[in-house]
Parts: C-alpha cells; sequence; structure tokens
C-alpha cells in the first residue's frame, strides 16, 4: 500500500517542548529531585472529579474518572514532604525557577508579562497527588531562528512536572513522588507545514537553546515533546511524551498516515447510518459463549467477566478496512477499550478466529438478527466497566464518520501512536487560590537579558578550544546528556577526546547491544575515571566495566577493581617471557612485525588489568633485545 503524500494531505505540525530546570530544588517547596530506590511511606488516594469555575466537566477528566483507579503513590522524605502528599499548602514559588524561565523568555524574544497568576490545571489521572498541575503563563510570542527560518513562540509557561509512574494494572496505578514538583519549562511553537525532518531540527534547535544556558537537566525523561498533528480538515491529535529526536520523525510520519488513512475510512463510511446505534441494543451472550473452544473467551468467562455483542446494520467489511497498512477502524477501537482494564474486542470482519469457529459466528448473527452486509462487535469485561467500554465504542465508530477526532494519544518506542484520552478543554484550568500572584521586577528582566546565552555555535567552538575536541565530538558531547559530566571528570583525568569517546560512543554502543543504561548510574562513572586517574585501572578496563554494570554482573566499578588480581611488574615480566618462548620461531622469522600478534595473544589474559601500552612497550623492548643478540 502507497503511504500519503505529505505535501498533498495539509500536513500541520506544533511542538510542545516541557523541560526540566536544574534548580536542584523543587518548584513550592525546597525538596531535592533525587532518584531514589527505597520508599519508606506508602499511601493511597481515589481522587474524584471536580467541575470548573463555571461548573462544566473536562472531557479528559471525565475520561480519565470512569476507570475509576486506586492511586498507590511511594515516597521518601529525602526527596519529597508535605507538599507533594497535598498535606500542606505549597511554599514561596523558587526563585530560580523564575528566572531561568525569565531568562530562556528573553533569549527567545517572548514579551513577558509582569503579573503571572497560577492557574490549577485538573489532573485525575494519579500522577498529582492533588488532582491538579500548578502551571503559570509567564510569557507570549517571540520566535526562535531554524535555518534562516522564524518559527513562532505562542506561549512560555512555568509549571510542576508529574510523579513517576511505577505500575499500571487493571484496578490500580503506582507513583512515586521523587519527580513531582520538579520546575519545568513549557514552550508551545506554533504550527508548522509538515516536513517531519524540519520538525526534527525545530526540537533540536529549541533543546539546543534550553542546553547553552546551563540551567537545565540533561538525561532521559528530562526533555519531552508533546506534539499537535492535524491534516487538512481533521481535529488536531496530541501525542504525548515524546523523548527522541529519532522517536518524533516516526511519529510525525505515522500520524500522517493514521489521520489520512481516518479520512479514507471516513468517506467509506459516508452512507451508512449510525445515529441509531446504542448500547441498549447490545446483547449478554455470556451464556451464549459457554461452550465456545477459544481461551480469550474462556478465560474472560472463568474471571466472572460479562461478554456482550452488539450488530451494526451494514457495517460488514468496515472494522478490517485498511487505507494504509495496519491502519483500521478496527485497531482504534481496541486502543480505546484498553483504558478500561479490557484486553480488547473481537469483530465480524476478523471471525472465525482466535478460537471463535464459524458455527459460533453463524449462530450469533442469527441471535442479532444480522444480514449479510451487517457487522458486529464482542466485548468482554467486569460488570463495573463493560458499560462505559460499549459507550466508548459507540461513541468512537460514530466519531469515525467525521474522519480524525481529537484526541490525546501516547508515543510508543515502536514509532507509531495509542489512544490515551480524549482532548481536554477551557474546563481544565481554574485559578491557584493558595499563591498570590508572581510579579516580574525591572531588575529581573535585567537579570534575564544579561544572562541570555552565547549562541549554539559559540558555544561549541568554546568547548572544542577548551578541551580539543574536533566539532563531531564537540557536538556530540553537547547534546548527550553527560555534558556536565565530561567537564567534571576533565578536571581529574586529562584525556578529553577519550572521556568524550567514552561518553557518547561506548556507552551508546552497549545500549545498542540491549544493556541497561539505567544501572549506569553517574556517580559509576565518575568513579571509574577516578580509578583510571590513580592508575587503579587501565583504559581498557573501562568498557569492561560499564559493560558488566549494565548487564548487572558486578555493581560498582570498585567491585571490578577489587576482583582484579594485581599483576606487579615482575608477572608482567614472566607472563610475557612465556609468550616470547611459546613463539620463539614467529618472533625470529618476522622481527619487530611479531609484536602485533603476541600483543593479541597477551591482551586475551591481561585485558583490563594492564594497560595496552605499558604491554606493546614491554614486548617490544624484549623482541629487539632478542633481535640484537
Amino acid at each position: 500500500m502507497a503511504e500519503p503524500q505529505i505535501d498533498k494531505i495539509g500536513l500541520k505540525v506544533g511542538l510542545e517542548i516541557h523541560q526540566q530546570l536544574a534548580t536542584n530544588k523543587k518548584l513550592f517547596c525546597r525538596c531535592k529531585p533525587l532518584e531514589l530506590e527505597e520508599y519508606p511511606i506508602l499511601f493511597s488516594r481515589k481522587l474524584r472529579l471536580a467541575k470548573s469555575e463555571l461548573g462544566k466537566y473536562d472531557p479528559a477528566a471525565l475520561f480519565e474518572s470512569s476507570k475509576s483507579k486506586q492511586i498507590q503513590y511511594f515516597a521518601n522524605p529525602q526527596s519529597s514532604c508535605l507538599v507533594e502528599y497535598d498535606d500542606e499548602p505549597p511554599h514561596k514559588l523558587d526563585q530560580d525557577a523564575k528566572n531561568t524561565a525569565l531568562i530562556i523568555a528573553s533569549a527567545l524574544n517572548s514579551n513577558i508579562f509582569d503579573e503571572s497568576y497560577v492557574m490549577r490545571k485538573i489532573v485525575i489521572d494519579g500522577s498529582n497527588t492533588s488532582g491538579f498541575q500548578r502551571t503559570m503563563l509567564m510569557s507570549q510570542g517571540g520566535y526562535i531562528d531554524v535555518d534562516g527560518q522564524k518559527v513562532g513562540v505562542q506561549s512560555i509557561c512555568l509549571e510542576e512536572d508529574a510523579a513517576k509512574l511505577l505500575k499500571d494494572s487493571e484496578n490500580t496505578r503506582e507513583y512515586a513522588l521523587d519527580r513531582l514538583g520538579i520546575p519545568l519549562v513549557e514552550i508551545a511553537l506554533d504550527p508548522v507545514d509538515g516536513s517531519p525532518a524540519f520538525v526534527k531540527k525545530i526540537a533540536l534547535t529549541l533543546g539546543r537553546l534550553l542546553r547553552v544556558t546551563r540551567r537545565v537537566t540533561r538525561g532521559i525523561g528530562s526533555i519531552r515533546q508533546d506534539v499537535n498533528i492535524s491534516v487538512t480538515g481533521g481535529g488536531i491529535v496530541e501525542v504525548k511524551g515524546v523523548q527522541q529526536l529519532d522517536q518524533l520523525e516516526k511519529i510525525i510520519l505515522y500520524e500522517a498516515k493514521r489521520q489520512h488513512g481516518l479520512q479514507l475510512i471516513a468517506q467509506k463510511l459516508e452512507k451508512i447510518d449510525l445515529d441509531s446505534i446504542s448500547k441498549d441494543q447490545s446483547v449478554d451472550v455470556t451464556s451464549f459463549f459457554s461452550d465456545c473452544k477459544s481461551k480469550v473467551v474462556q478465560k474472560s468467562i472463568k474471571d466472572g467477566f460479562i461478554i456482550k455483542a452488539l450488530g451494526i446494520k451494514n457495517f460488514a467489511g468496515m472494522f478490517g478496512y485498511e487505507p494504509y497498512e495496519a491502519i483500521r477502524l478496527g485497531k482504534e477501537l481496541g486502543q480505546q477499550v484498553r483504558f478500561f482494564g479490557i484486553g480488547g474486542i473481537f469483530h465480524s470482519d476478523e471471525l472465525p478466529n482466535y478460537g471463535i469457529e464459524q458455527d459460533n459466528v453463524d449462530k450469533l448473527r442469527v441471535l442479532l438478527k444480522l444480514e449479510k452486509n451487517d457487522g458486529f462487535f464482542i466485548i468482554a469485561g467486569p460488570k463495573d466497566k463493560i458499560e462505559f467500554a460499549i459507550d466508548a465504542v459507540i461513541n468512537r465508530i460514530k466519531a469515525a464518520k467525521n474522519g480524525v477526532p481529537a484526541e490525546t494519544r501516547a508515543a510508543t518506542n515502536a514509532g507509531d501512536t495509542v489512544f490515551l484520552r480524549p482532548r481536554p478543554g477551557s474546563s481544565r484550568m481554574y485559578p491557584e487560590t493558595d499563591i498570590p500572584p508572581i510579579l516580574v521586577d525591572k531588575q529581573e528582566l535585567e537579570f534575564a537579558q544579561k544572562n541570555i546565552p552565547k549562541s549554539w555555535d559559540e558555544t561549541i567552538t568554546d568547548l572544542q578550544k577548551k578541551y580539543g575536541l574536533n566539532l563531531q565530538l564537540a557536538e556530540q558531547v553537547f547534546d548527550s546528556e553527560y555534558m556536565e559530566l565530561f567537564e567534571l571528570i576533565c578536571t581529574k583525568y586529562q584525556n578529553p577526546n577519550f572521556v568524550a569517546s567514552v561518553l557518547c560512543s561506548t556507552i551508546t554502543n552497549l545500549q545498542r547491544q540491549g544493556l541497561d543504561q539505567t544501572l549506569l548510574k553517574p556517580e559509576y562513572i565518575t568513579r571509574t575515571f577516578d580509578l583510571l586517574a590513580n592508575d587503579k585501572i587501565a583504559k581498557e578496563s573501562v568498557e569492561i566495566i560499564f559493560e558488566n554494570i549494565m548487564s548487572q554482573k558486578i555493581k560498582t566499578p570498585d567491585d571490578f577493581a577489587q576482583s582484579q588480581s594485581s599483576f606487579g611488574d615482575a608477572e608482567l615480566e614472566k607472563f610475557l617471557d612465556e609468550i616470547i618462548q611459546n613463539n620463539i620461531g614467529i618472533v625470529q622469522k618476522q622481527g619487530t612485525h611479531s609484536v602485533g600478534m603476541l600483543m593479541g595473544m597477551a591482551m586475551k589474559s591481561l585485558r583490563g588489568k594492564i594497560s595496552g601500552e605499558k604491554i606493546s612497550k614491554s614486548l617490544e623492548a624484549k623482541i629487539t633485545k632478542i633481535l640484537e643478540k
């Protein structure tokens, strides 16, 4: 199947960048944003839906409330306090975070307000203990220059980060409060015509501008791109949680295909009457499927689920119609119900299958009084959720007639998207009553102007000069999550090129082999280079240590250093003498050219214990002496 032509479907893309600020404090308390492994405090909440000031419910919050999940929070007093537990009012706004937001706004030529009001943004998915996120609009307008083109800035907000999701099961969600309350800047850009490569360049340029301030955090999860994507005639789809630039380009291409595919599906549905579909027409078929051979169906019955079926007139072929590969209405419906703890649906275009036989299908069609051109779907779920799920499926089928519904979706690592919830509306926000207006005085504006950072090009040039790096390596280091770590290590270990190569290439290569980078904590990296600087390990040991930590063979660099038997000069001399004597014929025949081969033999046993340079020099000296005799 051909892919849609991007330039002909009216693709538009708007970026929202969420960047954590490196203040070492949270936004409304003095807790430090530490990533911890122990949580001595555990408490539970069940968040309930509240109306806005005008007495309306936000659609996104309404959807989340229908899941009716119990929320469990894990906390450590080292990284959270009563403010995060929602047992104490917020403290005074962190001044460092405010200054950083003003510097970023100034760097983007944005118009800063002299007075900002903290707002509560309703969030009841459990990611905030209070049921809302605090945010404030700091400025509007401005632009960023990308390859000579000015991309407009819509708004810049200062807000709290959400709690970290640990686990999401059918009836409960678990969050850690380490991250809750960390200050973020949210930068919303004007939409641009949708070249995915150009959008990627915008994100890269803006990310670099933020990093040159030296006031933002780095690493996985510290910067997130939300992407607003639309095609001509469709609703705006917000894709949340894009963390990698390569992923960003794939997401845009996938959404372009999905959204245009949904418009083609809508054209097929034009003449079908969908308005009359109602959940009242659904039929309880639990007993009907009691002797069905499907393992999925039998497990649902065993779990006490109710199974319901609903027929739709003239809908045959519509669930499975596929204008582009993997773009189907049936897939969209399956994603809708998963958020009610339901695995998915079966529909008439994919049956018989999954253990449901043709005889089951024929009898079901008779039960539902369906004609040849009619379709149906089957859904199983708990009694308290199945009605919500059927409503969601029916509403999505009806919305399919209009093409692309405005909704919020989540990015996946594979580069596609899945349904998350409806788009929020204006009823989501209301004023924060516990915090007075935030004023911006003349001195703060002057401070922001004076601290606008150097340009990206100037910063890279300075980095090259200071550490003797080539252009490519300097850019790799600065764009990586390890920039501050690189500078710290270079104060003790005087080989910047080796350090940069390890941080930008070695770790990445190990990660590509499937090893877990999150196990390699910053303190383990710095400790490894400390051992190297003090001649406790060889250069070759660095990659071995990182590989062993990332594969959970050892926990710390010191574990490796202690496990290696010390090889003194006398032991080395004896070891090399034995290798030379065992290969004396090759030495006599090849002379000094035999060093390379003997070096390889020696490194098989000595790699990581003694530096290769020392072994090579010793071998050369010994072979030269033998040849002279």
